[in-house]
């Protein structure tokens, strides 16, 4: 199903994601119907997603690293319990980010990764993005 529904949010227009949707309604809707309800209604919510960039796109459909790292936070703070300040409970956090890249050198391939995104985004919120110096 995801295979099917990939060209409907890749479309590069309103006019292309309708049509895509339409082809994945053809096979699926019967199926499932809850799924043309669903996308009628955030239909004007889903809209807004396609004035985009495909970097910008590509950066908000990948949750897979957002997801683990909060599954690592929840887990560290599971197993410690409480925290007797909030500066304790952030460093807490810091070093299990740290953690996932204790080389450092994995810096280097995320930096590649988001250079587009990062791109992107400073075009299209101009001003809002300011680069740092490190």
């Amino acid at each position: 199903m995801s295979k099917d529904l990939r060209p409907v949010y890749t479309a590069p227009t309103e006019q292309a994601a309708k049509a895509r949707y339409d082809e994945f309604a053809e096979r699926w809707v019967t199926r499932y119907p809850a799924i043309g309800t669903l996308w009628q209604r955030a239909w004007a919510e889903f809209v807004p997603f396609l004035d985009y960039d495909v970097e910008i796109r590509r950066v908000i459909c990948s949750t897979n690293a957002i997801e683990s790292l909060n599954a690592r936070y929840r887990r560290a703070i599971r197993a410690r319990g409480h925290f007797p300040t909030e500066q304790a409970a952030l460093k807490c956090l810091y070093l299990v980010t740290r953690s996932l890249d204790p080389t450092g050198k994995g810096r280097a391939r995320w930096s590649m990764r988001w250079k587009p995104a990062l791109n992107a985004f400073a075009i299209t919120f101009e001003g809002r993005i300011v680069p740092s110096n490190t």
